[in-house]
């Protein structure tokens, strides 16, 4: 089986590709959402963090505190960094397991941080999905209700989206001129034949 990166910088709209792939019957582990949910469960990832942060960023049930944890780690790039060290390793043995059960010819992993967090390593190909700044940063003021200056800061924490580009294998373009959808069906067809030739 074919294991699948998809990423892109924020507001290019890789979930929106992720969804389309889906439909298609692949299937896609969400990177982002999975990490929230195995900061709840897994046991050692959990014992870390309250090792790292304190016992106070969980209730007595375990439950995460966000907020708090977020006041730690957003304003310190040291911290930040921590978490993300804990919490990348736990997500790429999460989704390694998760694709190990599944049985289409290829599946994807849909990731903001893909190159940032090492996990391409343990993949067979990446996608990347590309639109202009300016359109991604309409996208995310929009969806999120926040600033320029708030995209502008969340842009700055990820690898520029033009070198992001060049790491992948393919390319999407989102930019509201091609339509995504037919490269999406081209890229299925191609992977799908990869798959057969592995």
């Amino acid at each position: 089986m074919l294991k699948v990166g998809i990423t892109g910088g924020i507001g290019s709209g890789k979930s929106t590709v992720a969804k389309i792939f889906a439909i298609l019957g692949v299937p896609v582990y969400y990177a982002d959402d999975a990490a929230k949910t195995i900061m709840q469960t897994d046991e050692l990832l959990i014992q870390q963090v309250k090792e790292h942060f304190g016992n106070h960023i969980y209730d007595s049930n375990n439950v995460l505190d966000r907020a708090a944890l977020g006041k730690i780690v957003f304003n310190d790039k040291d911290k930040l960094e921590l978490l993300n060290s804990l919490v990348h390793p736990a997500t790429i043995r999460h989704s390694d397991e998760w694709a190990d059960r599944q049985t289409a010819p290829y599946v994807l992993k849909e990731a903001a941080l893909l190159f940032e967090s090492g996990s391409f390593q343990y993949l067979d190909k990446c996608i990347g999905v590309s639109a202009p700044q300016p359109l991604r940063i309409l996208r995310v003021m929009k969806r999120d209700n926040v600033s320029r200056n708030d995209v502008l800061a969340r842009m700055y924490k990820q690898i520029d989206d033009n070198i992001k580009m060049k790491l992948c294998d393919y390319v999407i373009r989102n930019d509201e001129q091609e339509m995504v959808i037919p490269q999406v069906l081209a890229l299925h067809n191609t992977l799908l034949q990869l798959a057969a030739d592995n």
